[in-house]
């Protein structure tokens, strides 16, 4: 019987270390990609953070790549940069990415597309790159980020909601394609967070009652250290008391 019998302690199996691999993380001058890319350093990953704009780090595993990644061109010549100075990725975080606001009939045009190609094309370019040296490896990560907004519909978020339901049903598909290579693929689901995301929208403050970013930096990283055989396809991720 169980309760009469010693308990068996099942064999805790590693972590996977990430000290010395290749780090991609898009987006990384604030919020979620800055916090994932400190925490990555403190797991001693080689992080090259692409984006307009550098985190305000100074350590001597992070090297960064001045890119749009909403423009092929500038991901391509990045990754030509990252990959002859620092070596083949096993890490790629898709950060990078914003909305805009409005009713679908007064919607932007030019806004709408920006969307599209930073949040959808940006991530599939970033993709695209890493892939075959990651097959070559037969090891990788790829981590990107949705939205509550990549689930149900948002009033007056149309855009964007449609572009984190493209990045949703991207990851669902290349974890199929990718995963007997040994590849990851993990799409996160952040609900309200404390970031500048909000700084544009209307409807919402970034507030202290919303995540903190450095927390969804952590389940990232968790997720990314899982063991070879253990794959977090989907994370989702809320404040427990969004209204305090």
């Amino acid at each position: 019987m169980f309760g009469s019998e010693p308990f068996r302690r099942l064999s805790v199996l590693p972590n996977m270390d990430i000290k010395g691999k290749l780090a991609i993380v898009t987006g990384v001058s604030k919020g979620i990609g800055l916090e994932t890319v400190k925490l990555l350093l403190q797991e001693g990953a080689i992080v090259a953070g692409w984006g307009r704009t550098s985190a305000d780090i100074d350590h001597e595993n992070y090297h960064f790549f001045k890119t749009d990644v909403s423009n092929w061109d500038q991901v391509q010549a990045s990754f030509k940069a990252t990959k002859e100075k620092l070596g083949k990725t096993s890490i790629l975080v898709n950060n990078a990415g914003m909305g805009y606001q409005g009713l679908i009939h007064e919607m932007d045009v030019e806004e709408w597309k920006y969307m599209f190609d930073l949040n959808v094309h940006g991530l599939f370019y970033c993709i695209k790159q890493v892939v075959p040296d990651m097959i070559e490896m037969e090891e990788g990560h790829i981590v990107n980020l949705s939205s509550i907004a990549g689930t149900n519909g948002v009033k007056t978020m149309s855009g964007y909601v449609g572009t984190k339901h493209a990045v949703t049903g991207i990851g669902h598909s290349i974890f199929q394609e990718l995963r007997d290579h040994g590849i990851k693929v993990t799409t996160v689901y952040p609900g309200s967070t404390n970031t500048n995301f909000f700084d544009s929208i209307e409807f919402a403050n970034a507030n202290e009652n919303m995540m903190r970013p450095q927390d969804i930096a952590q389940s990232i990283v968790q997720s990314v250290q899982t063991h070879a055989n253990y794959h977090v396809v989907d994370l989702e991720v809320r404040p427990l008391k969004p209204k305090g």
